[in-house]
């Protein structure tokens, strides 16, 4: 079994810069959390979760291999938390320009899931596009991280070319999960 995930990486530098100091800045509420590796920083399309190894390999063909987008630009924008402030478990960065595109892309990945007979996320959640930059094991200064969230609410991390979506493999171990490209999806050109 592997345990996989449909993601575009954030990789641009000044981002992934910007991105860790705001995670800083989180960690620095005193709120308990675990925070996510600067190489590991995603917009993910699509969770899956544990699969056979044979399935991930119909996924990186089937679905990651038919995909079609054109290279897009993505704005990263504004803190926030799931399910909100004052009850984080998950801590994140919007995505307020491109957010269409990637739920294009989201679309296709779905069809695609549904002809390999791969269920439904759970809960069948609305697509927020977002990067995770911490997830909340606490309720230790909530207060503190709320005023933090209030605050960089509207906050403009910049923005990146999306020229490819991949199939990732996670692999979890105690110091953290390591990320593996296994299929990657490139933009076609205009």
């Amino acid at each position: 079994m592997v345990r996989v995930f449909i993601a575009v990486d954030v990789e641009e530098p000044l981002l992934v810069s910007r991105l860790s100091r705001l995670i800083d800045a989180v960690a620095s509420t005193g709120v308990p959390l675990k925070a996510v590796e600067p190489e590991n920083l995603h917009i993910t399309i699509r969770f899956i979760g544990e699969v056979p190894e044979g399935l991930a390999g119909e996924i990186a063909r089937e679905v990651i291999g038919r995909l079609e987008f054109p290279e897009f630009e993505v704005e990263l924008r504004g803190l926030g938390a799931f399910p909100g402030p004052y009850r984080p478990r998950v801590v994140w960065v919007g995505v307020s320009e491109g957010a269409e595109w990637l739920s294009k892309i989201r679309g296709q990945v779905e069809e695609g899931l549904r002809r390999l007979g791969v269920p439904p996320e759970r809960g069948g959640k609305e697509f927020h596009p977002h990067v995770t930059l911490a997830r909340v094991k606490g309720s230790r200064n909530i207060q503190a991280l709320a005023r933090l969230i209030a605050e960089y609410g509207d906050y403009t991390v910049g923005r990146m070319r999306v020229a490819s979506v991949r199939l990732k493999k996670s692999t979890l171990t105690p110091r953290g999960p390591i990320y593996e490209t296994l299929a990657e999806a490139r933009a076609r050109s205009p």
